[in-house]
C-alpha cells in the first residue's frame, strides 16, 4: 500500500509516525522548510518539499501508484485542490480530507463522488467535541469510546486506593463479579498492558472496559463507582468546540460558557436556548467564584489558547471543580499538563490523526481509535470468509501477542466473550493491542 500525506503539521507527522512503524509506503508533501527537516529527522519516510495541490508535487510522490490521499494541512482549500487534483489527474482510489469550514463539511454535493470524491471528510472540532460529550455522560471515566454507533462502549477508569479491585488478579475478579466483566487493557504509568488472567490491578491504574450501553450503570455499581452524569458544567471558549457542546448538551445539564469575544458571545445567546453565555476571561478568579466553580461537576476548557485553557483548568481544580478537561494543541504541551494534574488532556490534532487512520488499515476494520498516547489501539473489525478467526473459539483463535479480543458483536447481540465463544463470519470484533502487534492483527482478520 502506497500513502501519500499532504501535510507535515501535528496531523500528517502523526499518521506518517504510526503508518512508518507498519513499513507502509508513505510520501509526504509540506511546503514548511521546518516542519519536512522534522519528518525526515524523526520518521523513516519519503518527503517532498512543496504544495500539496501542485501537480509536479503530487507526481513527484508517485500519486500515479498511490492508493490513498490524506490532505491534512491546516487550510481546507488546499486538502480540497489536492483531493480535485488526485482525482483528476491521477485517480487516486481513495481520498480523505481535514475539512474544518461548517459550510464545506456539512456540503455533501461538494464532497460526493461525482465532484471532490472525499470519503470521509474529518472535522476536528466535531471529533473532539464529541469526545468531551461522551465523558460528561460518564464524569467518572477517564476515556469513553463508542462503537458500533454506541452500542458498545469502552470506558477507562482510574482505580484508586481502596478499591476492591487493587491488588486482586484478573482471573479473582472474573470469579467474584456477578456482570460479564473484562479489561482489555490497563494503562500504568509509562506502561501499557494488554493483560492475562494472572495479572493484578494497582493502585492508580486505569483499566479499559467494554460493556454494552444499556449496562454502564451496572458495571459502575458493581465496581462501587460513581455512576452519576454531570449536572453543572463550566465551559471556557465558545468557539466552535464550545458552542457544540453547549447546543447538543444543554437540554440535559446547566451549562455556562465563558467566552471573551463579545461578538462571539451575541452570537451563542441568540443560538443556544438554556445555556447561560457569559462574557469574560476564564482564569479570572472573581469571576469563577461569582459562577460557583466549586459546585461544577466538570470545568471544560476549550478556546483555541493552550495556555489559557492550561491554567484555567489548574484553577477551577484548586477551586473545587470536580473534574476538569482542556483541550490542548501542541502536542509538546501534553505531558506537561497531565503532570500538572488534570484529569483529562485532548488534543483535536491527534484525536484526527486517530480518526484517519482507521481508514488505512488492513481487513475490514469499522472503527479505530488510539489509546495510551498512541502506544495501543483498540480496532472494531468485521470477521470476513478468509479470516483466520473463521469458526474458532477463543482459545483456538491464535491471536498475536498482546492483543486481546474483547467484545464480539453477532447481528444485535452483544458477547462479552469467555474462551470457549466462537468467532463466525459478520462477527465484528473489538481488539485490544498493542502497537507493535497491529500488522500481526490485520493480518489474521484478513
Amino acid at each position: 500500500m502506497k500513502v501519500i500525506i499532504v501535510g507535515a503539521g501535528e496531523v500528517g507527522f502523526h499518521i506518517a509516525k504510526a503508518l512508518s512503524y507498519e513499513n507502509i509506503d508513505v510520501v509526504v508533501i509540506d511546503r514548511d522548510k521546518e516542519k519536512i527537516k522534522r519528518v525526515m529527522n524523526e520518521l523513516d519516510v519519503a518527503v517532498i518539499e512543496g504544495e500539496g495541490g501542485d501537480i509536479s508535487s503530487l507526481k513527484d510522490a508517485g500519486a500515479e501508484s498511490a492508493d490513498i490521499l490524506l490532505a491534512v494541512t491546516n487550510s481546507d482549500e488546499t486538502n480540497m485542490i489536492a483531493c480535485l487534483l488526485t482525482k483528476a489527474m491521477f485517480k487516486i482510489p481513495r481520498k480523505i480530507a481535514r475539512i474544518r469550514t461548517s459550510d464545506y463539511f456539512k456540503n455533501e454535493k461538494l464532497l460526493n463522488k461525482e465532484n471532490l470524491d472525499i470519503n470521509p471528510a474529518i472535522n476536528p472540532e466535531l471529533e473532539v467535541a464529541m469526545s468531551i460529550i461522551r465523558l460528561l455522560e460518564i464524569p467518572i471515566a477517564m476515556d469513553v469510546e463508542d462503537f458500533e454507533g454506541g452500542i458498545v462502549k469502552v470506558i477507562g477508569l482510574r482505580l484508586k486506593e481502596g478499591n476492591y479491585l487493587i491488588r486482586k488478579s484478573l482471573k479473582d475478579i472474573g470469579r467474584k463479579m456477578e456482570i460479564k466483566f473484562l479489561i482489555g487493557m490497563i494503562e500504568r504509568q509509562d506502561r501499557t498492558i494488554i493483560p492475562s488472567g494472572d495479572d493484578v490491578i494497582h493502585n492508580q491504574d486505569i483499566i479499559y472496559v467494554p460493556v454494552k450501553k444499556e449496562d454502564v450503570y451496572d458495571m459502575l455499581l458493581h465496581l462501587k463507582m460513581d455512576t452519576a452524569s454531570a449536572r453543572r458544567v463550566m465551559i471556557v471558549g465558545g468557539g466552535r468546540v464550545g458552542g457544540f457542546i453547549a447546543s447538543y448538551l444543554e437540554s440535559r445539564m446547566d451549562i455556562k460558557i465563558i467566552e471573551q469575544n463579545e461578538e462571539r458571545c451575541k452570537f451563542l445567546s441568540r443560538n443556544l436556548k438554556r445555556a447561560l453565555v457569559l462574557h469574560g476571561d476564564g482564569v479570572d478568579q472573581n469571576l469563577l467564584f461569582e459562577e460557583n466553580i466549586g459546585d461544577m461537576d466538570v470545568f471544560v476548557a476549550v478556546s483555541n489558547n493552550d495556555e489559557l485553557n492550561i491554567m484555567a483548568s489548574l484553577l477551577a481544580k484548586k477551586h473545587g471543580a470536580k473534574k476538569v478537561i482542556a483541550i490542548v494543541n501542541r502536542t509538546d504541551y501534553i505531558p506537561l499538563a497531565r503532570g500538572l494534574g488534570l484529569d483529562v488532556v485532548m488534543s483535536p490534532r491527534l484525536l484526527t490523526a486517530n480518526t484517519i487512520l482507521r481508514y488505512v488499515r488492513k481487513g475490514d476494520i469499522l472503527s479505530l481509535t488510539s489509546i495510551a498516547d498512541g502506544k495501543a489501539e483498540i480496532i472494531e473489525a468485521r470477521v470476513g470468509d478468509n479470516s483466520q478467526l473463521l469458526n474458532k473459539s477463543l482459545m483456538e483463535a491464535k491471536m498475536p501477542h498482546s492483543s486481546l479480543i474483547g467484545t464480539i458483536i453477532r447481528g444485535n447481540q452483544v458477547i462479552i466473550p469467555k474462551g470457549s465463544d466462537k468467532i463466525y463470519k459478520d462477527d465484528r470484533l473489538i481488539i485490544f493491542t498493542l502497537r507493535e502487534s497491529i500488522k500481526k492483527v490485520e493480518e489474521v482478520l484478513i
